[in-house]
């Protein structure tokens, strides 16, 4: 198998994992405000990255590039600030929606960012995948545009803007270092310096959380970023963001799955079409292509 189905299948499982966060942070945002939920996630997070770097012993304090570092820290940080927030006004499906738009950014910045081909394919597999998550989280029902209130739509779409500045700059990051696990770590504790300062705007009592909500965190720690973020920064080298953010479109099916198991939500016909053409994405994009 060569490095680039390698990646591609990497990718899928950072996207099934990933698909998972949006009901787990659902869940969390049940019992603590978002300003403490994505603290407390990335402040463990960057632990668990920490002690890993140390046990492994693959570290080098002389690291570069320290401004593109900085800066993915600072777009993670806003993003899931952004995400988290939107998701307390609006509804889990629509933020996935919103959050899934990132792949039609990614393929309209690529080109002039980062100099990479669009292409035919990818440009129908783009358009493809964005049309089958609409019609997974909305199943043509355009009352589901008017729940929620407006704030967090706007708050969860800006979210997915920012997320693909994280997700191009990131590739750029990859292919100028091997050490995939201090990058990550770096980029973690980016992330945590950001959102810190946000902290203090939390209205919850840490000191009173219940299991509940620190098992949500925890799944988020170690199922929804140490695991997932490593195998997609290994998986950044082989393949283009454009491929990348529309395989990760396989969360949405994920995430839509979990929903309508946990909230009783109705699997449809729409469903299953919006399932179908974000597969065919997924092939249009990845077949020889890099």
């Amino acid at each position: 198998m060569d490095n680039k189905k390698k990646a591609i299948i990497l990718t899928i499982i950072a996207g099934i994992m990933w698909g998972t966060s949006f009901p787990a942070a659902k869940i969390g945002l049940n019992y603590l405000d978002a300003f403490l939920f994505v603290f407390l996630r990335f402040l463990f997070t960057s632990i668990v990255m920490l002690l890993l770097l140390l046990l492994i012993g693959k570290y080098d304090f002389q690291f570069k590039e320290k401004k593109l570092i900085l800066f993915l820290g600072i777009t993670s940080g806003v993003s899931f600030l952004l995400q988290y927030i939107g998701m307390s006004y609006t509804s889990a499906a629509k933020s996935s929606l919103f959050v899934g738009l990132s792949a039609i950014w990614v393929a309209l910045l690529s080109p002039v960012l980062l100099k990479e081909p669009l292409g035919t394919k990818k440009i129908i597999g783009v358009l493809s995948g964005f049309f089958g998550v609409f019609l997974v989280t909305t199943n043509l029902d355009f009352s589901f545009l008017g729940q929620g209130e407006l704030i967090g739509d706007l708050l969860v779409l800006s979210s997915g803007v920012i997320l693909a500045f994280f997700i191009l700059y990131n590739k750029e990051l990859v292919s100028k270092s091997k050490n995939t696990l201090q990058l990550i770590t770096l980029v973690m504790f980016g992330t945590l310096l950001t959102v810190t300062p946000f902290v203090f705007f939390s209205t919850s009592d840490v000191r009173v959380l219940p299991i509940e909500a620190w098992a949500a965190i925890g799944y988020l720690v170690v199922f929804c970023g140490v695991i997932p973020y490593y195998l997609w920064f290994k998986s950044l080298r082989h393949i283009s963001t454009v491929t990348s953010t529309v395989v990760l479109l396989v969360e949405i099916i994920i995430a839509v799955a979990i929903s309508s198991v946990v909230l009783n939500e109705m699997i449809t016909l729409f469903t299953v079409a919006g399932t179908l053409l974000i597969v065919s994405a997924i092939v249009l994009v990845s077949w020889n292509s890099k």
